[in-house]
């Protein structure tokens, strides 16, 4: 039994451990270009969330790593095939009904952990600012690879791209797909342009229909793509997050938290 997983976990454990920082998973289930697996997002979710609990706990961390949601929106994908889509509405409803489980049974320190970035949560923070006794905490893992994400990787990433792909290779190879001579079965996720030089330029913006913006649902080229880039990728997402979630689980609830 790892007790910072709640799935491996009994409630001869739970009864007389408590914790203080529940770590709740977000992620989707839908294509990603010609090569990687419709899970890619909850995968990454998955793991990253075991990992970065693990050093947590180790640091002496009170953390619990909640089952990951496999499923995020997708109203941009419904012209893709098994994109399955929990509207946004629809996916708040269901973090809020499990933040008033957690809140419940006593944990006040949440942390949503977002692997899929039409996973757009920060609304839900502020709707739920005052309205429960638990605190909320937003990670979206690819934001905490700023400032290091250049050192890593050579290209850009906005979906089954290199990151990803590294990743990928890494932590699940056996579902990555491949041709005979080893390459990947993907193409180079180029991306077309809107004819609005202003949603181009990125200050006004879209919700963009996937099926006219890419070839075959990548955005970004996964070909430099390694399993040491995805190993590096795992080092700084524990170093950074597992060390807040040290810093969380420590912090005294008063009048004043989180300042």
């Amino acid at each position: 039994m790892r007790p910072w997983i709640l799935s491996e976990t009994n409630y001869a454990h739970t009864k007389d451990h408590r914790y203080e920082v529940a770590v709740l998973p977000l992620g989707a289930t839908e294509p990603h270009n010609l090569h990687l697996p419709y899970g890619t997002d909850h995968f990454e979710a998955s793991l990253i969330g075991e990992a970065i609990c693990e050093a947590a706990h180790h640091e002496g961390a009170k953390v619990v790593l909640l089952p990951t949601i496999p499923y995020g929106t997708e109203t941009n994908m419904r012209r893709l095939p098994l994109a399955l889509n929990l509207n946004p509405s629809t996916l708040f409803r269901v973090v809020t009904d499990l933040v008033d489980s957690l809140a419940n049974s006593g944990i006040r320190k949440v942390l949503l952990l977002n692997a899929h970035g039409g996973n757009e949560m920060k609304p839900l923070l502020r709707e739920l600012a005052g309205q429960t006794e638990a605190h909320l905490f937003l990670c979206n893992f690819y934001h905490a690879l700023a400032g290091v994400y250049d050192e890593i990787f050579e290209c850009p990433e906005d979906h089954a791209g290199e990151m990803e792909t590294s990743f990928m290779l890494a932590y699940r190879p056996e579902l990555v797909g491949r041709s005979d001579d080893g390459s990947l079965t993907a193409d180079d996720g180029t991306t077309a342009a809107t004819r609005f030089s202003a949603v181009n330029e990125g200050w006004v913006t879209i919700t963009r229909p996937w099926h006219l913006l890419t070839t075959n649902t990548g955005s970004g080229n996964p070909h430099a793509a390694t399993a040491e880039k995805g190993r590096q990728m795992m080092e700084v997402l524990v170093q950074r997050v597992g060390q807040f979630l040290v810093e969380l689980s420590n912090s005294r609830l008063d009048d004043r938290f989180p300042f």
